[in-house]
């Protein structure tokens, strides 16, 4: 697993987080390689280009260590030949913890962590508005 912090300017920073995950979902089950995370969504890469459904909710598992995991439901944002990206749908209490703790150690600052973490939960009260 490889670790870098990312330099882009967007509202919520990506951490390259170089690890194998497994994606499911519309009857299908992909062993695939995390790109980057962030706090919205993540970045996968896939052995063949990306033929599934794009429409359809999947389910992202990360295994931190044996025991410990990230699971996060996903949708297709973009998908551009074997690279697909998907933004967070529902991530439950102790996977945000988790993501968040890895977030947090990959910035390394605490802050900015807190931005972002304010400007998801601004995002969820726009959408609930909607």
């Amino acid at each position: 697993m490889a670790f870098e912090k990312s330099e882009d300017k967007r509202r919520f920073h990506r951490i390259f987080y170089q690890a194998q995950a497994v994606l499911e979902g519309a009857g299908t089950r992909h062993l695939c390689q995390i790109v980057d995370l962030s706090l919205k969504g993540c970045l996968l890469t896939f052995t063949q280009p990306w033929s599934d459904s794009l429409e359809a909710l999947y389910t992202l598992t990360l295994d931190l260590t044996d025991e410990i995991s990230i699971t996060v439901e996903v949708s297709v944002a973009h998908v551009i030949g074997h690279q697909v990206g998907f933004k967070c749908e529902h991530i439950d209490i102790d996977s945000i913890s988790r993501l968040r703790r890895l977030v947090e150690l990959n910035l390394g600052d605490s802050e900015l962590l807190e931005r972002e973490l304010t400007a998801l939960s601004d995002i969820g009260t726009q959408a609930d508005g909607d």
